[in-house]
């Protein structure tokens, strides 16, 4: 009589390499995924740069009667989303509130990453657009929004 065996499964060797491999293929996939946050972050963070610009062009020749708006006012008559109004919006704060000053000359509206180094930065670079309508960008230094564009080159598009 022949004794049977019953060898199934997977040898610890076996297990090893799939786990190594899974391990070569996250050490490709995930910088490739962080960079790609980044860039996402940074579009979202110049778009929504120069849809507060466009607004404060729409304020100024209606609501403002010659004058361009805060931040707040842009919200109160619909003209940006409560979101970007909130200030932060996609891993970048924005100007908010009683900024930027009304004036019948200037605005200056800037967006800096939440989080600007290691694994968890959300941008690596600030932006910044005033009446102009130039949009500017440069490394980033802080996570407080920028009061004026000194400093800023001009982006490309």
């Amino acid at each position: 009589m022949t004794k049977r065996t019953n060898d199934r499964g997977f040898s610890l060797i076996e297990l090893l390499i799939v786990v190594a491999i899974i391990g070569i293929i996250a050490a490709i996939a995930i910088p490739n995924l962080l960079a790609s946050r980044h860039a996402a972050n940074e579009g979202s963070a110049q778009q929504s740069l120069r849809t507060m610009s466009s607004a404060e062009a729409t304020y100024k020749s209606t609501a403002g009667n010659g004058n361009y708006g805060t931040v707040d006012d842009l919200v109160t008559q619909n003209l940006i989303d409560s979101t970007l109004g909130s200030g932060v919006k996609s891993g970048y704060n924005f100007t908010t509130g009683a900024a930027p000053a009304a004036s019948a000359t200037v605005f200056v509206l800037a967006a800096a990453p939440v989080t600007s180094s290691g694994v968890t930065a959300t941008g690596t670079r600030e932006f910044c657009i005033d009446q102009s309508g130039v949009l500017g960008a440069k490394a980033a230094a802080s996570q407080t929004v920028a009061t004026d564009c000194a400093g800023f080159t001009a982006v490309g598009n």
